[in-house]
């Protein structure tokens, strides 16, 4: 957060130190208000009060937006779709469940990092969903690999104790 008077840190200079989402927080309900801080740079004004799940999926609308061209990620013989669709193998489609899906796709778009198993857990079900364990992260994980397994002929991730997950290729 920051402030957007004059003589402050303007939204350009944070963009220039990370590429997160600049949101800016108004107490003033006015259209030249809202106008003045997208002409700072800001990716979305949001009016105060608001709920950290609205900011939340602010961010996550524009993350979107900013990746909408990539569909898509080839990881050796594997083309994991970024947008629900079953990933391909040699071009043949491997039914997975939901879950199993997102977890692939999660480890995908973090290719060549390692992962927490709280943050697969996060990006799966959410910072809010307290009525999941997060060890069902290790059993979702365990099925996929065993079918990763049987159609690759190799487990493509790789896992270290405390951590976390890794797609490799």
């Amino acid at each position: 957060t920051g402030d957007c008077r004059e003589g402050a840190i303007s939204p350009r200079q944070i963009r220039d130190r990370t590429g997160a989402p600049v949101i800016a927080l108004s107490e003033q309900h006015s259209l030249e208000n809202t106008l003045r801080l997208f002409e700072s740079g800001v990716d979305d004004v949001i009016r105060k009060p608001v709920h950290i799940r609205e900011i939340l999926a602010r961010i996550t609308a524009i993350r979107r937006r900013a990746h909408e061209d990539v569909t898509y990620t080839e990881v050796g013989s594997m083309r994991i779709f970024m947008d629900g669709r079953d990933p391909e193998i040699d071009g043949e489609p491997l039914p997975l469940p939901r879950r199993e899906r997102r977890i692939l796709e999660y480890l995908a778009s973090n290719r060549g990092r390692r992962v927490t198993k709280t943050q697969v857990f996060n990006a799966i079900y959410g910072i809010f969903d307290e009525e999941v364990e997060e060890n069902v992260v290790e059993s979702h994980i365990s099925k996929l690999r065993k079918k990763l397994r049987e159609k690759l002929g190799h487990d493509p991730i790789d896992s270290k104790r405390f951590l976390g997950y890794r797609l490799v290729f």
